[in-house]
């Protein structure tokens, strides 16, 4: 969905409530002063008297009253207690970033039927092997064998997580709390995937690596103030794991630390489910839970209005073949579906799209919780060589990606990926194998 560049959810403190001090209960004794009439007196006339408890006790609270009527007639705002807030907001530490660097790792996911590899360069999914109708493994997503095209930005976002913003913002710019910003311009005139230097080109910390019965790595990334002319500290993680014998489950989250930001992340995986070394995917049926989509300008920006898909070359409501009308657009396919309300739920998971091959029987459901999915078909792969030596040509992989909508930091109809300080971003993706 992009050209290439190079090859290229506080914690309620029960405050117990502040019980107000309770003032001495007074108690009245049967008095014990006295008069020593057996003692000599020695000044006539003169009457001593003692001053016994009691008396001192009347005393005390004597002043305790006086004490309390000048406290609460002074001013309220400085000598009241404060008012017992509603709920306390008990404030995250920040996260601390690694002392040092996390160097390039490659981790693997085994549950016996699914074996995926990811790196924490760009948190990319860099192999993946499903069985087919036969139980025969192959590797069904687009990648490299070495690290280093993920590294040094010739990868054309292959298996990777993009962000701060997937997908394209305009001319780079966007102005959120009366501020403008200005972005890295790297796909001209626009930003795309967060700019020159996106998640996807970054090291993430290794946080976790869990090899169990529910094998998962969970990736963290600590992106600062400015970065990419973004506003604000942000904390991103991101889980991969293997939650049942066919699934592949992605769960992301982000935590803007001291500003408000634009946040809307992608995982850009470009799919092949014959194999990544098979030819075109214009062979794969599709469908897609989408009845309109976000129409774009000549540049590839939305133009905010909402397109129906029946009766267009963009209709996959019913499963279709992808090369059966992709003539008929312009470049292929690279457009953001509105997802509809699904009936078909999984854990909480709306229905988002379906995928067949046809030669291997594969078949891949896609389930999410994110507003739109992008649709794009490769467009731009041209002779790129990948793992084993196979050569990615134009469509040889299609992708899904869940998302905000494009520039929907500019276009104020569109659902709104402003994050605020306090509040957590949360994006989940379900990737559901079988046969047909």
């Amino acid at each position: 969905m992009e050209q290439l560049l190079g090859a290229q959810q506080h914690s309620h403190s029960s405050l117990s409530p502040r019980t107000p001090p309770t003032r001495p209960h007074l108690q009245h004794a049967a008095s014990n002063r006295f008069r020593d009439h057996h003692q000599p007196q020695p000044h006539a006339g003169l009457k001593i008297l003692r001053i016994t408890p009691p008396f001192f006790l009347l005393l005390l609270a004597a002043v305790y009253l006086l004490a309390s009527v000048t406290i609460l007639s002074a001013p309220a705002p400085l000598l009241r207690a404060p008012r017992k807030p509603d709920r306390l907001v008990v404030p995250t530490p920040a996260p601390v970033p690694p002392s040092r660097p996390p160097s390039p790792e490659l981790l693997e996911l085994d549950n016996g039927r699914v074996r995926a590899r990811i790196s924490n360069v760009g948190a990319a999914v860099t192999s993946l092997l499903v069985p087919d109708k036969n139980g025969v493994l192959a590797d069904v997503v687009l990648g490299f064998d070495s690290l280093d095209p993920y590294l040094n930005g010739t990868s054309p976002y292959f298996g990777c997580i993009v962000g701060r913003v997937a997908n394209r913002i305009k001319d780079g710019k966007f102005t959120l709390n009366g501020v403008q910003y200005s972005l890295g311009i790297n796909n001209p005139p626009n930003t795309l995937h967060g700019g020159f230097k996106g998640f996807d080109k970054v090291i993430w910390e290794v946080a976790e690596y869990n090899k169990g019965k529910t094998p998962s790595i969970t990736l963290k990334y600590y992106s600062k103030d400015g970065e990419e002319g973004f506003p604000g500290d942000v904390s991103v993680t991101a889980r991969y794991s293997l939650p049942s014998s066919m699934e592949l489950k992605l769960e992301m989250e982000a935590t803007p630390l001291n500003k408000a930001t634009p946040v809307s992340l992608a995982q850009h995986t470009y799919w092949n489910l014959a194999g990544h070394d098979s030819g075109d995917v214009l062979a794969h049926s599709i469908q897609i839970r989408g009845s309109q989509i976000t129409p774009v300008d000549q540049i590839s920006i939305p133009t905010g209005e909402f397109m129906q898909v029946s009766g267009t070359p963009f209709d996959f409501l019913s499963e279709a073949e992808i090369g059966e009308r992709i003539g008929q657009v312009p470049g292929g396919y690279d457009h953001n579906y509105v997802l509809d309300d699904s009936r078909e739920v999984k854990s909480g998971l709306r229905h988002v799209a379906k995928v067949t091959d046809p030669s291997s029987f594969r078949v891949l459901n896609i389930w999410g919780d994110a507003p739109g999915v992008q649709f794009y078909t490769g467009n731009f792969l041209a002779g790129i060589v990948g793992k084993g030596g196979a050569v990615y040509g134009k469509h040889a992989g299609l992708c899904l990606e869940t998302q905000g909508f494009p520039n929907a930091v500019n276009q104020p109809n569109f659902p709104s990926v402003i994050v605020r300080p306090g509040e957590k971003y949360m994006h989940t993706m379900l990737f559901e194998f079988s046969t047909k």
